[in-house]
């Protein structure tokens, strides 16, 4: 009985060995797994001028017709970007939304044009001049102007487009190469 315990415990301790020996060996051979796909609530630092945001970013129309309603805060450099797939007049309002924001409006070459106020729950739309807008990013209300960030202020298109392959789609489809 003895020797046939032993026996059995060499095998078992043999083939522990080689799966420890192979195994590695295999691992090395399978592809890397593919990055999870970010989402909404993911956020991503993009520079608006010189100061950086902490963006999420709404880029299908589910996300964006929710935008940040029923969100109670937002981080001090925090805000929710919105990505249009063609230049457009923007229009927004604040349907369930508690927090007083401004959003500025910024043409496909990433240059703030337009800013403006909006009040908490105002269902009065918000409409760009400009028909040529193809980017909107929501702040806490004062945020722009506590930090200097005035038309003519570019988007990091860089960091953008990164955050877009990060969210699964092709910065071209924002006209972004």
């Amino acid at each position: 009985m003895f020797s046939a315990l032993s026996n059995q415990r060499l095998k078992i301790i043999g083939c522990l060995l080689a799966l420890d020996l192979f195994l590695p060996a295999c691992r090395q051979n399978l592809p890397a797994a593919a990055p999870a796909v970010k989402t909404v609530g993911d956020w991503f630092a993009i520079k608006v001028g010189d100061r950086t945001v902490q963006m999420q970013l709404a880029i299908f129309p589910v996300e964006m017709e929710h935008g940040l309603m029923g969100r109670s805060d937002l981080g001090s450099d925090q805000g929710m970007f919105f990505g249009y797939r063609e230049p457009t007049q923007m229009s927004f309002w604040m349907r369930n939304t508690p927090l007083p924001l401004d959003i500025g409006f910024f043409s496909r070459e990433g240059e703030l044009k337009e800013i403006y106020p909006m009040l908490p729950y105002d269902e009065k739309t918000i409409r760009s001049r400009s028909e040529a807008l193809e980017f909107a990013l929501e702040m806490n209300q004062g945020w722009f102007r506590s930090r200097g960030v005035k038309p003519g202020a570019m988007l990091d298109l860089a960091a953008l487009k990164d955050a877009l392959k990060a969210r699964g789609v092709a910065p071209e489809e924002f006209g972004l190469r």
